[in-house]
């Protein structure tokens, strides 16, 4: 077994359940970290953009992480419609490990949204408190 991951690897945990997610997958399977150049519409970029720990006197605590995810897409609709499948794959998810049991997202809420006009592509980007 591998060894446990902290919370610098929450969009690994974000990113598998986008990709395995039927609604997000029946309208991308492209989803990348930070950045790519592969940029063929439409796709979703994740980064971790902020975080927290929460100490406890018996040790670390949990972690708080900020992940932001931005769906672009040609359309506007088309943009929205993604966004709004990403909301539903991950808005008040809880207790989610990764694939190989090595990252434990205790919950996962929306806190924060805009949409924006980059690079000829409608965009809208989701911002999730994640606890790990």
């Amino acid at each position: 077994m591998a060894a446990n991951k902290t919370s610098l690897s929450a969009g690994a945990i974000i990113r598998e359940v986008l990709l395995e997610d039927a609604a997000v997958a029946a309208k991308t399977s492209k989803v990348f970290p930070v950045v790519t150049d592969q940029a063929i519409l439409p796709y979703i970029l994740y980064r971790r953009a902020a975080m927290f720990q929460s100490p406890v006197k018996s040790g670390p605590g949990a972690d708080t992480v900020q992940i932001e995810v931005i769906c672009f897409a040609e359309s506007y609709q088309e943009s929205v419609e993604l966004a709004e499948a990403v909301r539903a794959a991950l808005d008040n998810l809880r207790d989610v490990e990764t694939n190989d049991h090595t990252l434990q997202m205790r919950s996962c809420t929306l806190t924060d949204s805009e949409e924006a006009w980059q690079d000829d592509a409608y965009l809208q980007s989701l911002v999730f408190t994640v606890k790990i």
